[in-house]
C-alpha cells in the first residue's frame, strides 16, 4: 500500500506532459544566462574557483556547484518562487548560508537581497548578489555585505566568469 501510495504521490508531482511544462515562462528563463560551466576569476585577474549551473526539475530549478581553488564547495538552489514571482536563491556551505530574493534590474541584472548567516555564530547580515551578462558572454558577479555597525556597504567578492572550452 505504501508504495502504490508513493507512485501516486511521485505522479501527482510530475507534469502531465510534455507538451505543458510548469516552468517554461519567459520569468522562469530571467537567469538562463547564467548555466553553464564556469572557471571564475577574482576583480585582480587570479582564478578563483569554477562553477556548473544547471538546470533541474523540468526547468523549474537551477542548482550551483562552486569549487574554489583550494577544493571549498558550495551549493545553492534559485527558482523562481510561485508564492511571490521573485527569483530566490538558498546558497550553503560550511560556512555560511545566504538566502535573498530579488529579480531583474532595468539593465538585465539579476540582482538578489536578503541575509547572510555564518555558521560561527555571528549575527545575520544583510547582503546582496548582482550577476551581469557581459557583452563578450562573461557574466560578472558583484556580491556585497552590510556592516552591522556601521551599516555601510563593502564589496565582498567581485568575480568575472569566463565559459569554459571543450578540450
Amino acid at each position: 500500500m505504501r508504495l502504490i501510495l508513493a507512485a501516486a504521490l511521485l505522479l501527482a508531482a510530475t507534469p502531465a506532459t510534455a507538451e505543458t511544462p510548469p516552468c517554461a515562462s519567459e520569468a522562469h528563463h530571467a537567469f538562463d544566462f547564467w548555466i553553464g560551466d564556469w572557471d571564475v576569476y577574482a576583480q585582480d585577474g587570479t582564478l578563483a574557483g569554477s562553477n556548473s549551473i544547471t538546470r533541474e526539475e523540468y526547468g523549474c530549478l537551477l542548482v550551483e556547484r562552486w569549487t574554489d581553488i583550494n577544493g571549498v564547495t558550495g551549493q545553492s538552489y534559485n527558482y523562481l518562487d510561485p508564492a511571490t514571482d521573485k527569483w530566490r536563491q538558498l546558497w550553503i556551505s560550511a560556512g555560511s548560508v545566504i538566502d535573498y530574493t530579488g529579480g531583474l534590474t532595468e539593465t538585465g541584472a539579476m540582482k538578489l537581497e536578503g541575509t547572510i548567516t555564518y555558521r560561527n555564530g555571528a549575527a545575520p547580515s544583510p547582503f546582496t548578489g548582482e550577476w551581469t551578462l557581459n557583452e563578450d558572454g562573461t557574466v560578472t558577479q558583484h556580491f556585497q555585505q552590510q556592516d552591522a555597525t556601521t551599516g555601510e556597504w563593502s564589496d565582498w567578492f567581485i568575480g568575472k566568469y569566463v565559459r569554459k572550452t571543450a578540450d
